[in-house]
């Protein structure tokens, strides 16, 4: 999604999770497994912090990223901030299952996920706005989270 929002920008684009690899030198699974979820997220803050700072861009974080305090107040002072509001079902559907997800791993994935979404949606909903994905084909998402980064991001 978040590439094909950079292209209709003409924008860079940034996937947190693949920075936070290239800084760690290994995989977000390998990270949770070895280091600890802590970790990751003390990693998380540090590189989101470092690219929210840099030139701007559409920046694909991770579904816990606005979940942290810090995290989700960078985000909100450095551009706009859009919810992508899925049902559960849907996101497992396209995710395929757990594989390299580790929050989602040692049981029903769409279980985990509505667990993870009941505690973190108030917090998604402090987000400038929100498209709701869910039945939505990809790229009408594109579309709409571009056209909000025009009108209320000046893209």
């Amino acid at each position: 999604m978040g590439r094909l929002v950079a292209t209709a920008l003409g924008a860079p684009f940034a996937d947190l999770d693949v920075a936070i690899e290239q800084r760690a030198g290994k995989s977000v699974p390998q990270i949770f497994a070895e280091d600890g979820e802590a970790a990751f997220r003390a990693l998380e803050a540090e590189v989101g912090a470092a690219v929210l700072r840099g030139p701007p861009a559409v920046v694909a974080p991770g579904g816990g990223f606005l979940a942290g305090d810090r995290t989700r107040e960078s985000a909100r002072s450095a551009g706009l901030v859009v919810y992508l509001e899925t049902a559960p079902e849907e996101a497992a559907r396209r995710l395929g299952g757990a594989a390299g997800r580790p929050l989602l791993e040692g049981g029903d994935p769409v279980a985990r996920m509505v667990s993870l979404l009941a505690a973190r949606e108030p917090l998604y909903r402090e987000s400038e706005c929100s498209v709701d994905t869910t039945g939505v084909a990809v790229d009408d998402v594109a579309r709409r989270v571009a056209s909000l980064a025009r009108d209320r991001a000046g893209w």
